[in-house]
C-alpha cells in the first residue's frame, strides 16, 4: 500500500487519538495505530479494548490494505517536521517507509488484522446533541466525578435522557454537580453510566467543533460520532445512586456573593488552613461574609470579610476548600446563590446568571465540622 498525506494534518489526527492509548497495555498490538486504506480515505485507530477512537483523514492514494505502526514512534517523528507531504509505502513483508523532503525513514509494522475490532451496537438508542452543548456538560460536570475503584458508578458521568430535557450528573459522596438542558431531548428515556476516560477524550476536541454529536447507545457499550471522528466505548455496568435523595429540598438561608472575590478569598484563605482537611470556615451575619482557616500544628491563621446580601438565621458552617474553589472555578457567572439550611446539612451552588436559556446547573458541596 502507498499514500501521500501532509505531516501536519496526519499529526494534528493522530494526537487526538494518542489519547487513547494507554502506557502500559496488556496487548502490545495496542501501542500501535492501525491504518486502514481505501484509496483517497485513511481511517486510523486507537484502542485500549475498552475505547477505541478512529478517524478518517484525506490522502493521495489508489491502493487499499490495513497495517498497524508504533504510535510513540510515529507521533515522535511527525512531531519534528515542517508541514509537507509525505509518502507512506510499505517495503516488504514488515516494513514502511516514510519519505519527506528531508530524507526516509523505516519503520516496522504488523498486520492490521492483528488489531482489535470495535465494539459494534446492535440495533442502539440515538440522540443527536450540538457538540457546544456536550462539551460544556462533560467540563461541568466531569471533575466532580470520583476516583474510588470501590465504588465504580460514582467514578463516571451519569447520563439521563428524556423527552422533556437532557441531565448529566456527577458525584463522588463529597461534592455533586448536576447539569439540565430543556431546549435539548432525547425521542426516548434513557440513562448510562459513561466513564472519564473517554469523556475526556471528547471534552478535548468537542470544545473546537460546532456540528452535532449523534449518540448510540444500548445497555454496555456507546458511539459518539460527530466530524470525521467515532468514539466507541464501554459503559460503566452499575445502577448510579439516586442523587435527588441528597439535594436538601428546604435551604432558607441564602448567601449571594460576587463570585470572583469569593473564589479569591477561598483561595487565599485555604493556604492558612490544615494541610489534611483544607477546612475553611464561613459565618455569614446580614451583609457579611466572613471566611477564615486555621491550621493549628503551625499556628497559621488566615481572616477576611466580603460584603454579600444574606437572608437567614446568622450562622456558621465548615467547607473543604478544594471542593468549594474546584466548583466556583467551574462557573462562569458574576454572582452565585448559596443555599443552606443547617451547618451539618449540605449547602447548594447555583449561577444567579451567565446561563443560557434551558441550561440549569447544581452543585452541592458537604460540609465538614466545624472544630468549636
Amino acid at each position: 500500500m502507498k499514500f501521500i498525506v501532509s505531516s501536519s494534518q496526519l499529526l494534528k489526527q493522530l494526537q487526538v487519538l494518542g489519547g487513547v492509548i494507554n502506557s502500559n497495555n496488556t496487548l502490545p498490538i495496542l501501542d500501535n495505530f492501525l491504518f486502514e486504506l481505501s484509496e483517497n480515505n485513511l481511517k486510523i485507530s486507537a484502542s485500549d479494548l475498552e475505547t477505541t477512537m478512529s478517524s478518517v483523514v484525506t490522502v493521495e492514494s489508489d491502493s487499499t490494505g490495513s497495517i498497524a505502526v508504533s504510535a510513540r514512534l510515529l507521533l515522535d517523528t511527525l512531531k519534528t517536521f515542517p508541514d509537507q507531504p509525505l509518502t507512506f509505502k510499505t517495503e516488504g513483508a514488515n516494513t514502511i517507509e516514510i519519505s519527506s523532503d528531508q530524507g526516509k525513514y523505516d519503520m516496522a509494522y504488523f498486520g492490521g488484522d492483528e488489531f482489535p475490532k470495535a465494539l459494534s451496537l446492535p440495533s442502539p438508542s440515538k440522540t443527536v446533541i450540538p457538540a457546544n452543548i456536550l462539551g460544556t456538560a462533560i467540563s461541568k460536570t466531569i471533575f466532580a466525578a470520583g476516583n474510588d475503584d470501590l465504588r465504580p458508578v460514582m467514578s463516571g458521568v451519569f447520563f439521563q435522557f428524556s423527552s422533556q430535557s437532557l441531565t448529566f450528573v456527577a458525584t463522588d459522596a463529597h461534592k455533586l454537580v448536576k447539569y439540565s438542558r430543556t431546549d435539548v431531548t432525547a425521542d426516548q428515556t434513557a440513562e448510562f453510566i459513561m466513564p472519564k476516560k473517554p469523556l475526556n477524550l471528547l471534552k478535548g476536541i468537542l470544545g473546537g467543533s460546532d456540528s452535532d454529536v449523534t449518540i448510540e447507545y444500548n445497555d454496555a457499550n456507546a458511539k459518539f460520532t460527530f466530524d470525521n471522528i467515532v468514539l466507541v466505548c464501554r459503559l460503566i455496568d452499575g445502577k448510579y445512586p439516586n442523587y435527588e435523595a441528597v439535594i436538601p429540598k428546604e435551604n432558607p438561608n441564602k448567601l449571594t456573593v460576587d463570585r470572583a472575590s469569593f473564589l479569591n478569598s477561598v483561595r487565599r484563605v485555604s493556604i492558612f488552613s490544615s494541610k489534611t482537611t483544607h477546612q475553611i470556615r464561613l459565618k455569614m451575619a446580614g451583609t457579611e461574609l466572613n471566611i477564615s482557616a486555621e491550621d493549628l500544628d503551625f499556628a497559621n491563621k488566615a481572616d477576611e470579610r466580603l460584603s454579600c446580601d444574606y437572608q437567614g438565621d446568622d450562622m456558621q458552617i465548615g467547607f473543604n476548600s478544594r471542593f468549594l474553589s474546584e466548583m466556583l472555578s467551574n462557573l462562569s457567572s458574576t454572582e452565585v446563590l448559596i443555599e443552606m439550611s443547617l451547618p451539618n446539612r449540605a449547602g447548594i451552588l447555583t449561577p444567579i446568571d451567565g446561563t443560557d436559556e434551558g441550561e440549569q446547573v447544581t452543585m452541592l458541596v458537604m460540609p465538614v465540622m466545624l472544630n468549636s
